[in-house]
Formats: C-alpha cells, structure tokens, sequence
C-alpha cells in the first residue's frame, strides 16, 4: 500500500487545513487508515482513524472536537478536516494503513501497530 499525504501548510491561529490521503496497490482497500503526527522533538501521537467501511472511528482526546476524519474508501482516499488550529498542533501528518485493524485492542495508539506510513505532510500555526 503506497500512502500520499497532501494539503499541509503554514496558517495562522484559528485557521483550518483538511488532509488528503491517497491510497494506491491495497488491492480491495479492505484496511483500517489512520492519521498520526509528530511534533517537532516529540514521539508520534495518534489522532484519528477509521475502518474500510467507515463503520467505526475513533478519536484521540487532543482530536476530539477540533478534527473530523473521513473516508472515501471506493476512492482510495481518507481525509483529516482541522478547525481551530492552534500552535501546539504545529507537526508533521502522517497517514497510516493496517489490514489487521489495530482497533481491534487498545494498541491501536502505537505507531509500531500500523504497517503502511505515508512521507507526512508538514503543518505549521503560528499566532
């Protein structure tokens, strides 16, 4: 599975950016996605994920209410909608795929977890 992330920048505070992610080679895209980031000098921190269907998706707390995950599985495409944006959300995206769907135990916030690893889209909020 081939993972292209786009549609990181520079923006101000309260700005929002939506990610893309294009998928390529998974076959029937029958995977789990999810994007992570990592902060400069910091370890990788999961955000947002979902399964091939769409039926399930889980938030991280730093995520949740701010970020919007989504997927357009017949596209190959998953996204990441972000409001609000502040400077402590200044990092590099990463989009990541897995077929055993980590959501399955609670490791699932391990970036060891998931196989397939996008080159990361950098996002930078300044105030």
């Amino acid at each position: 599975v081939q993972l292209i992330e786009s549609g990181g920048g520079s923006v101000q505070v309260g700005d929002s950016l939506r990610l893309s992610c294009a998928a390529s080679g998974g076959g029937d895209r029958a995977y789990t996605m999810a994007w992570f980031r990592r902060p400069p000098g910091k370890e990788y921190e999961f955000l947002a994920g979902t399964t091939w269907s769409g039926g399930a998706t889980l938030y991280s707390d730093s995520a949740k209410g701010r970020f919007t995950v989504s997927r357009d599985s017949a596209k190959g495409m998953l996204y990441l909608q972000m409001n609000s944006l502040r400077p402590e959300d200044t990092a590099v995206y990463y989009c990541t795929a897995e077929r055993k769907n980590p959501f399955l135990h609670n490791a699932y916030t391990n970036h060891d977890e998931w196989k397939y690893w996008g080159q990361g889209t950098q996002v930078t909020v300044s105030s």
